[in-house]
């Protein structure tokens, strides 16, 4: 994903087959001078021509509509070798654990319920905009619940314990490959913490933390800081509680 320009506002399109969801939801982010609505989707098929066609930076998805759903329209956007891949937000009033991992295999940066605020809103689509990944902390401490067990397994049965994240194979993924700040930079991703919050930890400018981020995803093969966290847990390269 390629982050929005600095002087233009951030490009959202909507996906949702509630037009009165729609609505609120343009409502909301268009008082925003840094966000504009560029399109709006009644289903999963229209939102991957309508993102083809209009390039918006962040995608926000409805997971159960008509046809298509938001899980493939997910996996159609963000497969490999798409250019100008958006970052994808689910939205959805169902908290559960299988559309929660579903969406992440998917290729989803970020997940949150309808149930939140507008203002938990217009800040997710701002993170994903900027290249990062977004859970609430209750979400990550399911997905890290899962993945650390024995015998974790995203829904559909992918098998954690090194066999794949979101389909990406990193049993052998080349951890020796990680220089020591890399891997720094890696259990910090882990824990949480945002690009600010692992240069003030590190003592490094945010966009030497942007390049090492990126450089960690590069060499271990893994599409953003979501998986980031699942490998790390995975690898033991930290463990719940430590």
């Amino acid at each position: 994903m390629t982050g929005p320009d600095v002087d233009r506002p951030i490009r959202v399109l909507l996906a949702d087959d509630q037009h009165l969801v729609r609505t609120g939801f343009r409502v909301i982010l268009e008082v925003e001078d840094d966000l504009a609505v560029v399109g709006e989707a009644a289903d999963g098929e229209r939102a991957v021509s309508m993102t083809r066609a209009l390039h918006p930076d962040v995608v926000l998805m409805d997971v159960e509509m008509p046809g298509m759903n938001g899980l493939e329209a997910t996996r159609q956007i963000t497969a490999p070798g798409s250019p100008g891949t958006p970052a994808v937000l689910i939205l959805t009033t169902f908290d559960r654990d299988d559309y929660l991992f579903a969406a992440l295999q998917a290729g989803a940066s970020g997940f949150l319920l309808k149930n939140g605020t507008p203002e938990a809103l217009v800040e997710a689509i701002r993170v994903l905009a900027r290249g990062d990944a977004l859970l609430a902390p209750e979400l990550t401490r399911r997905v890290i619940a899962t993945f650390a067990r024995p015998g974790g397994t995203w829904a559909g049965g992918v098998a954690a314990g090194g066999v794949a994240v979101g389909g990406v194979a990193a049993g052998g993924a080349p951890l020796d490959e990680l220089t020591p700040r890399e891997r720094e930079v890696l259990v910090l991703l882990a824990r949480g913490a945002s690009n600010a919050e692992i240069a003030a930890q590190l003592h490094l400018g945010e966009a030497t933390v942007k390049t090492h981020v990126s450089r960690v995803l590069a060499k271990l093969g893994l599409r953003d800081r979501v998986q980031a966290v699942v490998f790390a847990y995975e690898q033991g390269v930290v463990r719940p509680g430590g």
